[in-house]
């Protein structure tokens, strides 16, 4: 795995300043001369969390969804994604931190987590298809010990798809895209 930030810059947001980071991954087998699989990632950063601060007014997750299925995430699920993906981030797996320096309810599920679950639900409705494209954003965050739907439903052009994961109070969490063949 080769990993590039190709581009940073600083921007002023509804909620202040942010940074924008864009990394490049390629993951090039041993011996071959082209990699086999290349990821783009925008990454966000802003200031610490203010437990006073108003979050952004939620969006309704669309319906219906054509297939779903619900998840539960609990500490031990996060604790070890944190582990298989070398996330030391603390918001994922201290309950304490989170709740106390951060201010959310419980452990915040790992949007790449969301992502793969919706990958994974696509999948489970088409069986052999190939991913040929992913998109996603993570709109609003998840926790654990509560239950959450990934969901997708097909759009006019032929393989392609719109996922979104919501909340439990039928909120959009994660919006998404996908084209199979």
């Amino acid at each position: 795995r080769r990993s590039v930030i190709e581009n940073v810059s600083a921007k002023e947001g509804r909620s202040g300043p942010l940074v924008f980071v864009k990394v490049r991954h390629e993951i090039t087998p041993a011996g071959a001369q082209a990699a086999a699989l290349t990821e783009h990632q925008d990454l966000v950063y802003r200031a610490a969390h203010d437990p006073a601060e108003a979050p952004p007014a939620p969006r309704p997750a669309p319906e219906p969804a054509a297939f779903q299925r619900t998840w539960v995430a609990d500490d031990v699920l996060l604790f070890r994604y944190s582990a298989l993906t070398f996330n030391g981030h603390r918001i994922h797996y201290d309950r304490r931190y989170v709740t106390q320096a951060e201010g959310y309810p419980g452990l915040v599920v790992h949007g790449p987590l969301i992502a793969t679950l919706l990958v994974q639900v696509l999948l489970e409705a088409h069986p052999g298809a190939r991913l040929r494209r992913f998109e996603f954003r993570a709109l609003r965050p998840l926790f654990d010990g509560a239950p959450f739907s990934v969901c997708g439903a097909p759009q006019a052009e032929p393989g392609h798809f719109r996922l979104w994961a919501r909340d439990p109070a039928g909120w959009l969490a994660m919006d998404a895209s996908a084209l199979i063949d």
